[in-house]
């Protein structure tokens, strides 16, 4: 579970990053904001497995 958790978290700052790159080109603020909200949560997430793990 905590492994499915992590693997998640990882894929939703990639897609975080690829949607903030994406959003430069297009010249949409609307996505950049969206992408970076999605990397600030999957950081939390990250953060929030690794204090419980301890």
């Amino acid at each position: 579970m905590k492994y499915a958790l992590g693997l998640v978290a990882v894929l939703g700052v990639a897609l975080g990053v690829a949607g903030i790159v994406y959003g430069e080109a297009d010249d949409s603020p609307g996505l950049q904001l969206l992408a970076a909200l999605l990397v600030i949560g999957a950081i939390a997430i990250g953060v929030r497995i690794v204090r419980r793990s301890r």
